[in-house]
């Protein structure tokens, strides 16, 4: 028999093995307000909006310790900002397409 929230639960655990505790507790809440909130499903697609929210939270942590860093930090940073909210907007767009009825 299939578990779907079985599958779930692997599935967000790999995604947080990434991230450090407090970056682990910045994904959950994102997506519990993400579902709450939103409307969002449980899904992959979810898992991946939550995830990209929370690296874009870390590239922000790093930007503000290195006061916005120089030359070619500087640029690594909004590279990677750019490509963080691309990925945040992919997904968000999936996931409103997909979006259930807040109660």
């Amino acid at each position: 028999m299939f578990d779907q929230s079985a599958q779930w639960r692997e599935l967000k655990a790999k995604f947080l093995r990434d991230l450090t505790p407090s970056e682990q507790l910045f994904f959950l809440k994102q997506a519990r307000e993400s579902v709450d909130r939103k409307g969002y499903p449980i899904s992959e697609d979810l898992f991946h909006y939550c995830y990209f929210q929370t690296l874009k939270e870390r590239l922000h942590a790093i930007g503000i310790d290195s006061h916005g860093g120089e030359g070619y930090m500087r640029f690594l940073l909004v590279e990677s900002r750019r490509d963080v909210e691309r990925e945040i907007r992919y997904y968000e767009e999936r996931l409103e397409q997909k979006k259930l009825p807040v109660s």
